[in-house]
């Protein structure tokens, strides 16, 4: 299995990928050939904030609770 990363464009009225010239030369990629794609989507940091719902403690709290093991 060969992982590459490409950005998906707008294209007409769907989003579609490119495939670099190596990967397709490597694998032997004809035209109009059924090839199968796995789909995995990059998650960046910002994306995360506000995930864990119900993490009220303040971080002084959480400041005090660690001085407590110390």
């Amino acid at each position: 299995m060969v992982e590459i990363q490409t950005k998906a464009k707008k294209w007409g009225s769907s989003i579609g990928v490119i495939l670099p010239k190596s990967l397709v030369e490597d694998i032997g990629i004809k035209p109009n050939e059924t090839i199968t794609i796995e789909v995995k989507k990059s998650h960046k940091a910002k994306e995360f904030f506000g995930l864990l719902k119900g993490w009220k403690r303040s971080t002084q709290k959480i400041k005090d609770e660690v001085r407590k093991g110390w």
